[in-house]
């Protein structure tokens, strides 16, 4: 029999990411005491397109928050919220009711390069707009996609009465508020970091109003739940709903990556490496970005475009490593190509896969890179290629961290991402990036850092230091001496690739647009 004083209080953070959702109840000591999850397609209908239908992610996370729901019924905890963790980047014209005009382009969008050279032969208003947003000027943000569609579909801009994106649109249909957290603010472009304000000089550039973009609050700000949200999940109405942040500056704090000198590495459908700093801090170079956390707390990093998705790619393309094709033999597709990957010596014999499909952020901030292997020959088999697409990629987080050591010393890199299932994958990162690497006991920080934002909102914790003993290290990978050697000098060789293949990759991009 169940008694009848709750004896645990748990938020459900929702971490909505490119093409799945997890919703996950957590006690604030993160004891996870129920969870689900659903998946979206990401559309791809034309090169450079990433698209998704907002609806189809709206039903997925009610999907998910009610079965979450269901599962907690019959435990001994109280819930006490609903807090959202999204991922960046993303846009959609909104009509007068704030109901999508077309579909929801992803950070993966990188249709409006064309816009992003054109700003880039204006050297000050670059270096000026990423002085003020703490964002590069690349075609994930929002502000380029803005531009895009008013030159390319002048009528479909016309009718745009809001700017929104995959947060503010979730936080409407749970709580009829229309308000955008400072975290997803910050990751638009348009967002002046020092003012806290929407920057009337880029709104004016993109030719947008003011009132077109949504209130800015706190990421701590909690909203009511609706009648009508409340009934589809199975939740009481009224119930808080914080705003949250974006995916990427919460994964910190879900992992414990609070303190100075504390960095984080993760590697989902995408990957990036990040610090907490107590003021937005840009880069002299613009290699990184900067976004905001909570109201005294900002992330510095950079994010690569091209991660778990390669070796999905991989998976399918490649390997055929279908659901169908293995069910036979009762095993997972990635567990099968880490097994292949493991009997491959580092450096995949001289194999370099450059994991740029879809171009690439930072460091580089060049939509025209495409992927390429480089080094085939007679004697490369697939496993070569699924082990040199693994050391591709942690190449490119080498390059992110390169970057990152110039704002201070690295103390601990701690990962989370679906990567972390791998150790063969752990293991590389570390050898590439010559550090060691904590792996905590929670891993799916994003949700975790929602939660924590939740309970900070009711002041159940003062500060988000006082995370930092929650999350313990589960195993540290050390770098292997013979291996940080190997991948120094095919670092090397895949450095001089992206810095002397600018022509072919422009020319390359400009046949694929003609196809």
């Amino acid at each position: 029999m169940l008694c009848n004083k709750p004896s645990s209080e748990v938020w459900i953070g929702v971490d909505l990411g490119t093409t799945g959702v997890r919703a996950i109840a957590y006690t604030l000591n993160g004891q996870n005491f129920g969870a689900s999850e659903a998946f979206y397609p990401l559309l791809t209908p034309h090169p450079d397109w990433a698209e998704e239908n907002p609806h189809d992610i709206l039903d997925a996370v009610f999907k998910v928050l009610a079965e979450t729901v269901q599962k907690l019924h019959y435990q001994d905890v109280t819930i006490a919220g609903i807090a959202l963790s999204t991922v960046m980047h993303s846009f959609a014209s909104l009509d007068s009711h704030h109901e999508p005009l077309m579909n929801l382009q992803t950070w993966a969008d990188s249709r409006s390069a064309d816009i992003v050279r054109e700003m880039k032969s204006n050297a000050s208003l670059c270096r000026r707009f990423y002085e003020k947003t703490g964002c590069p000027i690349h075609a994930c943000y929002p502000l380029a996609k803005i531009i895009w569609l008013q030159k390319n579909r002048p009528q479909l801009f016309e009718q745009t009465a809001y700017i929104g994106s995959v947060k503010d649109y979730l936080f409407y249909h749970l709580t009829d508020e229309w308000v955008l957290d400072r975290s997803t603010a910050s990751t638009s472009g348009m967002y002046n970091e020092k003012e806290l304000c929407w920057d009337d000089e880029i709104l004016a550039y993109a030719r947008l109003r003011p009132q077109q973009l949504p209130t800015v609050v706190p990421t701590t700000y909690a909203g009511k739940l609706t009648q009508e949200a409340a009934n589809s999940i199975g939740l009481t109405e009224g119930l808080p709903v914080v705003t949250g942040a974006t995916d990427g500056v919460l994964v910190n704090l879900g992992i414990g990556a609070v303190k100075s000198g504390q960095l984080s590495a993760t590697i989902g459908t995408s990957g990036a490496l990040r610090m907490l700093t107590q003021k937005p801090q840009t880069d002299e170079k613009m290699r990184t970005w900067c976004y905001n956390l909570i109201d005294d707390m900002w992330v510095s990093g950079g994010a690569i475009n091209n991660g778990g998705m390669i070796l999905r790619w991989m998976r399918d393309n490649v390997c055929h490593f279908t659901k169908e094709s293995l069910s036979t033999f009762d095993v997972n597709g990635y567990d099968l190509m880490t097994l292949k990957a493991s009997h491959v010596a580092p450096g995949s014999d001289g194999l370099i896969m450059m994991p740029c499909f879809t171009g690439e952020r930072a460091p580089y901030w060049n939509s025209e890179l495409r992927g390429l292997f480089f080094g085939l020959s007679l004697n490369h088999s697939r496993s070569h290629m699924i082990r040199a697409t693994m050391e591709g990629i942690c190449y490119s987080m080498n390059a992110v961290l390169s970057a990152l050591k110039e704002f201070g010393n690295i103390e601990d890199i701690r990962v989370s991402g679906s990567f972390t299932k791998s150790e063969l994958w752990l293991q590389i990162l570390s050898d590439v990036l010559n550090e060691p690497l904590t792996l905590p006991d929670n891993s799916e920080g994003a949700a975790y850092g929602a939660c924590i934002l939740g309970f900070l909102s009711t002041g159940k914790i003062t500060s988000i230091e006082d995370t930092q003993d929650f999350v313990k290290p589960q195993k540290i990978y050390q770098p292997i001496t013979s291996h940080v050697k190997i991948y120094q000098e095919l670092y090397g060789i895949f450095e001089h690739l992206y810095l002397h293949l600018q022509p072919e990759f422009k020319a390359i991009t400009a046949f694929q647009k003609d196809l």
